[in-house]
Order: C-alpha cells, then structure tokens, then sequence
C-alpha cells in the first residue's frame, strides 16, 4: 500500500461523533418529533413525563419557532432554551404521567404553553452563581418577555410569551 503512506487516514472515532450530532440529524430528528407526536400549533401536543420529553420538546420547538414561523436563529434558541426549562420542570415537580405542549403565534408574540394536572405553583427563586440547579424559571424570567401561570380545575398551563417582529 505504497501508495496510502504518508495520506491521512479518516478517523473512526471523530466520524462516529460527528454522526450521532449535527446539524442535518438534529434537523431530522426534528422532523421526526413532528411526525410522531404531532404538531402544538394545531393542538396540544400530549408528551410522557419522562426526562427524554425535554429533547422531543425542544425539537418541536426548533422545527415549529424556525421552519413553520420562520422567526430569528436567536429567537428559537431563546425559545427552545425555555421550552425545555419548562418541560423539565413539569416532569421534576409535578408527578404527572403525561403533560401537554403547545404553541401559539399571533400578530407580534408567540406563546408556549406546558399543561399539567398539578395545581402546585411554581416558584421562582433567586439565583445564586454557584447554584447548579433552580435555574429554570429565572431563566424564563429572563428571557421571555413575560411568563405566568393559569390555574384550571384541574392542574395548571404554565406559559411564557415573547415578542416577535411581524413581516
């Protein structure tokens, strides 16, 4: 194999990594997620309250907040970010089975909603810079432009809103 030496020869490893993420797989699983659980424009989107739920809703958000409304890079991972944040907290706190994700745009905001049958309200606590946990809703707070809880017969819809620039 004269002719190989001195060419460099393609990682397994670096290749291996590279296929479980990019850009194009992460799109695909985008799609996917669309596909299976439908989509939270239309209706509320029931998903297992299982830790794994936060991936499939940050993905529906990706797919809906940058494909369907074609909003800014920036704005979908502000609103992906809280997404998950959101979903994270239905599945730690509440003790549900299942939550329900939806998603509404209407002249100048966007709304995410995460429903659960939980009526405990969540808290928002200070932050301090070495916590390694409590972040979510500062972060909410932080991000959205505004954020709130409405209370049903039975549980809660926990939901944010950010403005958006209309074409």
């Amino acid at each position: 194999m004269a002719g190989l030496e001195g060419m460099e020869q393609p990682r397994r490893h670096g290749s291996a990594t590279a296929a479980r993420w990019s850009p194009a797989v992460e799109d695909e699983r985008a799609l996917k997620a669309l596909e299976l659980f439908g989509n939270p424009t239309e209706a509320e989107v029931p998903l297992p309250s299982r830790p794994e739920s936060a991936a499939t809703a940050r993905r529906l958000a990706q797919v809906v907040v940058l494909r369907q409304w074609g909003l800014s890079p920036k704005m979908t991972e502000d609103a992906v970010l809280l997404v998950s944040e959101l979903v994270g907290n239905a599945v730690r706190h509440t003790g549900a089975r299942v939550f329900g994700l939806r998603m509404r745009r209407r002249r100048g905001w966007i709304r995410i909603e995460v429903r659960d049958p939980s009526r405990g309200l969540p808290c928002l606590m200070p932050v301090q810079e070495m916590d390694v946990s409590g972040r979510g809703l500062f972060l909410v707070d932080k991000l959205s432009d505004r954020w709130g809880v409405d209370l049903l017969p039975r549980g809660k819809t926990t939901w944010f809103e950010m403005r958006v620039a209309d074409r």
